[in-house]
């Protein structure tokens, strides 16, 4: 079993399917099953893949840590791999599965499973389709997907002015970025970093952007800033 081929539009359609309700391949950290992935993949497309996107972005974080991560590179190809059978759902398996999800839906997409399908059947399977389509779209658009993140602001020198600092970052607005709780921890020879809580939604905020905005409006204050832990919710 090896990996599908992530530099084509049905690898990237199946690790997009995949990462939609997941932060990380294997479990809840950077695993090497991640760096196994992120080296058979370049950066997607965010527009069509969204969550493979805000995955590849936050691995890339922890590129100068991925020789050192735990875990075994082959776990990605028993999770992902690629099978005589793999290919990407069809439209009518991919409506068999949403319908599945939504608990409150008890329709029959498919009518009866008599393998000699006549026009009757046709008609009633397009008036079942009809009507699921209808209730979704009176339930409205699905909530934005989000992520929560901690971030790490770390400051030039032990001089620096950390609530200058903070009170820049949190003057930054972004549509779809909410500013969460803040703390300061030691780092070492009497410097402290800011680490600071945020909720993005996912498709509006791109962390890459708003940390080049951090760098270039609070140059005085602040060195770098990193990525600590992120998760979807």
């Amino acid at each position: 079993m090896s990996l599908p081929d992530f530099t084509s539009d049905s690898g990237l359609a199946k690790l997009e399917q995949f990462l939609s309700n997941k932060s990380y391949i294997d479990g809840h950290a950077p695993s090497k099953a991640d760096v196994a992935v992120f080296e058979a993949c370049s950066a997607p497309d965010a527009t069509k893949y969204p969550n493979v996107a805000r995955w590849f972005v936050h691995i890339a974080h922890f590129e100068k840590e991925h020789p050192n991560l735990p875990g075994d590179k082959a776990k990605a190809a028993t999770l992902l791999g690629s099978t005589a059978n793999t290919g990407v759902q069809s439209d009518a398996a991919k409506a068999v599965a949403v319908a599945g999800e939504d608990e409150d839906e008890d329709i029959d997409l498919f009518g009866s499973d008599d393998e000699e399908v006549d026009a009757e059947n046709e008609r009633i399977k397009a008036e079942r389709v009809a009507e699921y389509e209808k209730k979704k779209a009176a339930k409205g658009p699905r909530a934005a997907a989000k992520s929560i993140v901690t971030l790490d602001v770390k400051p030039w020198d032990d001089e620096t002015d950390l609530k200058a600092a903070e009170e820049g970052l949190r003057a930054i607005e972004v549509d779809g970025l909410v500013w969460g709780a803040s703390k300061l921890v030691p780092v070492g020879y009497g410097v402290s970093k800011i680490q600071i809580t945020l909720v993005v939604e996912d498709e509006k905020v791109s962390l890459d952007d708003l940390q080049e905005r951090i760098a270039d409006e609070l140059e005085d204050y602040v060195q770098s800033t990193d990525i600590a832990a992120m998760a979807k919710i």
